[in-house]
């Protein structure tokens, strides 16, 4: 007999062996027809493995988190299917699920048109329309590795070359198409669906080394449903117009070219944007506590030896040797010289926390394939901070620095803010003890503080655990921006000590804490999120006055030298251009205030006021107008970007 436990505690007996689809068809029709996977004592299976002994198991369905990953993961497996039977001399290489799709990597002389994608898709519903079934294969290594070199499959034949001898691997058949994977998959592919789209192409690396040849890796997009799908794909029109690499060359912000990829060359209005964001950071910073440093961007070898962040992270950094042999590194993040500036004299427990922030620039090396605009950079500056202090003081300073964050991100109009728990990677410093201390401690101050969060095992920093602050922008899309770390280890590694209550040396603990992350990336999402609209104390430019006619020339430009007066970001356009021009101009612009002159307003020495993103307009005095938007912009209030 065969007892099944169901997440609920119930138990289903069974008198043989059975299997995920034969439980959920017991369960009901509806639940049969949504199942995509089982989940026994914990591990994925597929619905049609069979199930020997006593287990806990949990029906997964199309629409839950596992089971879009799944669908996604197949219809990686139908593309390269399709690929095959339209090309057979293609050569297939890895096809992975990612966030809201997956990819599939091609070996193909001839490279992919849009035309080409339209066919592809075509047959891959085709291949659902068959509904094969998919067959999971147990395989010994070295005979699958003649089994695709017999096919010409090199790449997947040096994919296996390279798991362990003894290892047993599977292979999974649906038509006449196999491939390497370890599962689960769909029992066959017409569970799969119409909801998935073929997007783009791009190149890639084999195995992501730019020594080796390039692929073709064709992407998509797979959901449970069409309503999903259909949702997704007006997202990303949407965000195809936010996107900030276009509104920086409208706004004339910022740009990139070739001599310095994945840096930002900042124009006059983005550099002010830049410096007010800093200047928001930096008071907040002050009103918390904390004090402003700076350290050297170039640092010896010997501080990231021991550190611990060249074994980790070494591949990362830019290095340079000089003539006297020493080598220098770029720092890629500023914790181990904050800690050299908390070393510098004695401090004692009474002194603690110690709160040091920085705008320090950083670099890291990134393939040139994964640079994007400003959201994936290579030099950025990092709105860095770490606090030192006494265990007994994690929670306090923990909790401070959560609220700090979340208040901070909603001045920014980011109201929904998930929280992630990351808990200790596979490659770490220090021993587990410290890490079972570090993150009891951080799990302790998300509770106190009451917030939600959701764990994401593994994904700790190499030195501590930590915790991830997610934006949700205004079109739905997840941004991780923020970060708490605790670390025991790192000051120890590089000898900070604090004098205790017992007069001995202690070792301090050592929070890492980020809020923007990298400035240029946030400015980025900022853009998107508002799609230009930038809220008025933000705003580069914020008042343009334009003139209707010449004679309103010198009333216009008193209205901006008071504008400018009272701290404003005023500019004035006298142009002898219609007014209907010069508004549509500035407005494509994102100039957030149009102040209108002409004759009457001159007389009444007033101001017609247009808001951007409105028709409607608003006669003010001079007085007034000066007024309310400096009032506005001290409050930081949100109805320029919202009106």
């Amino acid at each position: 007999m065969l007892n099944i436990t169901l997440p609920d505690g119930s138990v289903r007996e069974y008198a043989a062996a059975t299997s995920g689809a034969e439980i959920a068809s017991n369960i009901g029709s509806g639940l049969a027809k949504s199942a995509v996977a089982v989940r026994v004592n914990g591990e994925l299976w597929d619905l049609k493995r069979e199930i020997e002994s006593d287990a806990r198991i949990e029906i997964v369905t199309r629409d839950s988190a596992d089971g879009l990953e799944l669908l996604r993961h197949d219809a990686a497996h139908i593309l390269a299917e399709a690929v095959k039977e339209l090309w057979p001399d293609t050569q297939v290489t890895i096809g992975p699920a990612i966030e809201n799709g997956f990819y599939y990597d091609f070996a193909r002389a001839e490279p992919f048109t849009e035309e080409d994608l339209a066919t592809i898709e075509q047959r891959m519903l085709e291949i659902v329309a068959r509904d094969e079934l998919i067959t999971r294969e147990v395989w010994q290594r070295d005979d699958a590795v003649r089994l695709f070199r017999e096919m010409g499959e090199h790449y997947k034949a040096e994919i296996i070359e390279s798991i362990p001898a003894n290892e047993t691997l599977t292979l999974y058949r649906q038509g006449d198409f196999v491939d390497l994977c370890r599962g689960p998959h769909l029992p066959s592919t017409g569970k799969l669906g119409t909801a998935f789209k073929l997007t783009r192409v791009s190149g890639a690396y084999w195995r992501g080394d730019s020594n080796n040849e390039m692929l073709q890796r064709v992407y998509g997009t797979a959901w449970a449903n069409d309503k999903q799908l259909r949702q997704y794909l007006r997202m990303l029109e949407e965000a195809e117009k936010r996107d900030h690499r276009r509104l920086g060359r409208v706004m004339d912000l910022f740009h990139f070219q070739e001599e310095s990829p994945g840096a930002v060359f900042w124009h006059p209005k983005g550099w002010q944007l830049f410096q007010t964001l800093i200047g928001f950071m930096r008071e907040q910073q002050n009103a918390a506590g904390y004090e402003e440093i700076n350290t050297p961007e170039i640092v010896d070898r010997s501080l990231w030896e021991a550190s611990g962040h060249w074994q980790a992270f070494g591949e990362n950094m830019y290095t340079t040797e000089t003539v006297d042999g020493r080598t220098y590194a770029i720092k890629p993040m500023n914790c181990p010289c904050h800690i050299q500036v908390f070393k510098q004299g004695i401090t004692s427990y009474r002194d603690l926390p110690v709160r040091l922030a920085e705008f320090g620039k950083c670099h890291r090396y990134e393939p040139s394939g994964a640079l994007h605009g400003m959201m994936r950079v290579r030099a950025f500056t990092q709105d860095d901070a770490h606090v030192f202090c006494t265990p007994e003081q994690i929670t306090d300073e923990s909790i401070a620095v959560c609220k700090l964050i979340l208040g901070i991100y909603r001045d920014f109009g980011f109201d929904d803010v998930r929280i992630k728990f990351s808990d200790r990677p596979e490659l770490r410093v220090g021993d587990d003890s410290i890490w079972d201390q570090s993150e009891a401690a951080l799990l302790q101050a998300l509770q106190q503080a009451k917030l939600d969060y959701t764990h994401n095992p593994g994904e700790g920093a190499f030195y501590g655990p930590k915790v991830e602050f997610v934006l949700r922008d205004a079109i739905g899309r997840d941004w991780q921006c923020g970060t708490l770390q605790v670390d025991l280890n790192m000051p120890g590694r590089l000898g900070a000590t604090y004098i205790g209550e017992d007069g001995n040396k202690h070792v301090p603990v050592m929070l890492h804490r980020a809020i923007f992350g990298s400035l240029e990336r946030f400015i980025g999402i900022l853009i998107e999120h508002h799609a230009g609209n930038l809220p008025l104390w933000l705003a580069p430019t914020q008042v343009q006055v334009l003139t209707i006619t010449s004679d309103a020339d010198e009333f216009a430009l008193e209205v901006a030298t008071r504008l400018r007066a009272a701290g404003l970001r005023a500019e004035t356009d006298l142009r002898n251009e219609k007014i209907a021009y010069k508004v549509r101009e500035h407005s494509v612009a994102k100039i957030p205030v149009l102040l209108a002159i002409g004759a009457r307003e001159v007389e009444n020495r007033s101001v017609a006021m247009r808001r951007l993103g409105s028709r409607q307009q608003q006669v003010m005095t001079l007085d007034e107008v000066v007024k309310n938007l400096d009032r506005e912009v001290k409050n930081r209030s949100r109805e320029s970007a919202e009106s």
